[in-house]
């Protein structure tokens, strides 16, 4: 072989030309693939508006909020003793208070730290701490409350000879819950719950009569 023909480039293998059933193929990969990402995003939209309307059937029934209710089940009041027919200065008055919370609700209500007062003629004249707590789902949550009255305080109020000596005493009792309702950190309800009731004690016979007003605010 000579030196020339060894220089000589090779030709270049014939390219086989494409028939009809590779062009159809190659025409139906961009449909196909088009088709099925269409379909995932239909089963992605389904999926999303079941889940919708899932949450709304269980928002408006079994998540949906109601307001928690406080109640004064019943109230006592220690029968004072007098002295000379007076309440002496270190007089040990006390109010136990029978309150229960009921939480209608699918989810717990849970309340902060709070307070519970007695107060006489506008003046607070005795109060006890209520701790943080929580009432269960679907549960009513009842406490023992003990107010300490201070004697002195009641002494320092004007109008309390007239009262004493009319044999009746009229008291106002003040409880207040603050807290939340929330359902899967998603919907989230904070709820003011409050009883104030008005105490009628008689003197002599040591009875008490009260009439208390629930309420709630958001």
């Amino acid at each position: 072989m000579s030196e020339k023909e060894q220089d000589k480039p090779l030709a270049p293998a014939a390219s086989r030309p494409r028939s009809d059933e590779d062009l159809e193929a190659l025409s139906r990969e961009p449909k196909f693939r088009q088709g099925r990402y269409i379909s995932c995003c239909g089963c992605v939209t389904a999926i999303l508006l079941i889940l919708s309307v899932i949450i709304l059937i269980l928002a408006f029934t079994v998540f949906h909020i109601r307001d928690p209710m406080i109640k004064m089940n019943s109230l006592a009041l220690q029968k004072v003793v007098l002295v000379n027919g007076a309440l002496p200065e270190d007089a040990n008055i006390t109010v136990i208070a029978d309150v229960s919370v009921k939480n209608p609700n699918a989810v717990s209500f849970t309340y902060d730290n709070s307070t519970s007062t007695i107060s006489y003629r506008g003046t607070v004249v005795g109060e006890t701490k209520i701790p943080s707590g929580k009432a269960k789902a679907k549960h009513t949550l009842r406490m023992n409350l003990t107010i300490h009255i201070v004697a002195d305080k009641v002494l320092a109020v004007p109008g309390l000879s007239s009262d004493w000596n009319s044999g009746a005493l009229t008291l106002n009792s003040y409880t207040k819950l603050s807290g939340r309702v929330k359902i899967l950190n998603i919907i989230k309800r904070n709820v003011v719950v409050e009883t104030n009731c008005t105490i009628h004690y008689n003197v002599k016979s040591g009875a008490i009569q009260d009439e208390c007003n629930p309420r709630v605010s958001v």
